[in-house]
């Protein structure tokens, strides 16, 4: 089978790759030509454990390829995967222009039956914009041929993409005919040979699912910040009362953890695109409204607890910061917790020292020289007055007190992911400060 992938950022990159892994003769299309060309010599623009040396691979294999224009694979393939992004505009609406140009050059270049999959997170009702573009290219061609639309959203966990792929707790497929469902089956087969979990539905509910699965999720770990934070005022423990809700079978403990906040790809802008899509409707989704609110007030907690030790005069106080990422193995800084902690950390007049295994780059980029970067945990740790974990990243986890105490001016440590034993570090001379353990 050949398939066609257009976008080559974190969602077409890793689909396309393990489209080829099973097998699958994918070409990956992006009209950025510098980062095909990287692309095609090896260099992977994201970071993904394990994605760099399956792309070589496949690409060395013959499976894998890269384009720069959608309209010289067409003829060749069966299916072409919508996987472009799709931004927040201002008023949190999902910026459909990507995804409404792929359909306009599939409509202008199609010549036989084609199904368009749309992978990319869009708002219910967007098939039916794709599904016209389509049409209106087909009648200024003055042309009638066949094509389907699809909806196939991913539900990939940064850090964990390629496990996530090749072995999905689901396969979430909406489509219009048996016709393309027999193809869709076809392709996602392989995956799921034992147990083959693809759920076909009609293409709305599909839409649907990815934004009600990510709000779900979002939703849970912000009811846990507002756990933690009432814990905090009544002096409860916020990792007793996880575990005694988490072993509830009808709860589970999964996104239970509280912490300074979600970020990245797909909760901010999934949680505002879905809200903005019930307010279009005449309808207030007021769980998930408050679901983004908790969000943004839980990424000040860090600074607010840090001056409620050091008070909120912050000017010479040196600020240590692990963790820019807004999760563990991954690069990605959009909406991270750490750029709203160092925001407020420097406009309080702290001098900020950072550190992250992979995502100083990516810091560097959008922030510049505001803050000093450092090339290891213990050099940001240095005449530290405290010490701000952000990224709960695997290094961060048993650091040498022993070394800290010694190099830091004042052994604080405030833990935004709550990852340390508090008696741990208090035999070890420090102040702790934790979320929901006060």
């Amino acid at each position: 089978m050949r398939i066609a992938i257009v976008g080559t950022g974190y969602v077409g990159l890793v689909s396309g790759t393990c489209f080829a892994e099973m097998g699958v003769d994918v070409t990956c299309v992006d009209v950025d030509r510098k980062k095909i060309e990287s692309l095609k010599r090896g260099e992977i623009p994201i970071y993904e454990p394990g994605l760099e040396e399956m792309v070589k691979r496949n690409v060395e294999a013959g499976r894998l390829h890269f384009e720069t224009d959608l309209s010289r694979c067409l003829d060749d393939v069966e299916l072409v995967f919508s996987a472009v992004g799709t931004p927040s505009d201002e008023d949190g609406s999902a910026d459909l222009s990507h995804v409404l140009e792929v359909a306009r050059t599939f409509g202008r270049n199609i010549r036989k039956y084609t199904i368009l999959v749309t992978k990319s997170t869009v708002p219910v009702g967007t098939s039916r914009k794709v599904r016209k573009v389509i049409e209106e290219e087909l009648q200024q061609r003055g042309v009638e041929v066949d094509f389907e639309v699809a909806s196939n959203p991913e539900f990939l966990k940064e850090g964990a993409a390629i496990k996530d792929f090749m072995s999905p707790d689901r396969v979430i497929v909406g489509v219009e005919s048996d016709r393309a469902k027999a193809i869709l089956t076809k392709l996602y087969r392989p995956f799921l040979v034992n147990n083959f979990r693809v759920y076909f539905m009609d293409i709305p509910s599909a839409e649907m699912t990815k934004y009600a699965a990510n709000a779900m999720l979002a939703t849970r770990i912000s009811f846990m910040n507002d756990i933690a934070n009432l814990c905090d005022l009544v002096g409860a423990n916020v990792d007793m009362v996880r575990k005694g809700i988490g072993t509830d079978l009808r709860i589970g403990s999964k996104f239970l953890y509280p912490g300074c906040g979600y970020g990245g790809s797909c909760f901010p802008k999934d949680v505002r695109a879905l809200a903005t899509t019930a307010r279009e409707y005449g309808y207030t989704m007021q769980i998930v409204e408050a679901t983004r609110r908790v969000n943004e007030q839980q990424k000040e907690v860090l600074v607010r607890k840090l001056k409620g030790v050091l008070g909120e005069d912050l000017h010479g106080k040196n600020i240590a910061v692990w963790g820019l990422a807004y999760k563990p193995e991954t690069d990605d800084m959009r909406e991270a917790p750490a750029l709203v902690v160092i925001d407020r950390l420097l406009k309080a007049g702290a001098r900020v020292k950072v550190y992250d295994p992979v995502a100083m780059d990516e810091c560097r980029r959008r922030i510049g020289e505001k803050v000093t970067y450092c090339k290891d945990l213990y050099e940001t740790a240095e005449e530290a007055d405290a010490l701000l974990l952000v990224t709960e990243w695997k290094l961060f986890r048993m650091p040498s007190w022993s070394v800290l105490k010694k190099i830091m001016r004042r052994p604080l440590v405030i833990d935004g992911r709550n990852i340390y034993d508090r008696n741990e570090l208090r035999d070890e001379g420090f102040e702790y400060v934790a979320i929901g353990k006060r």
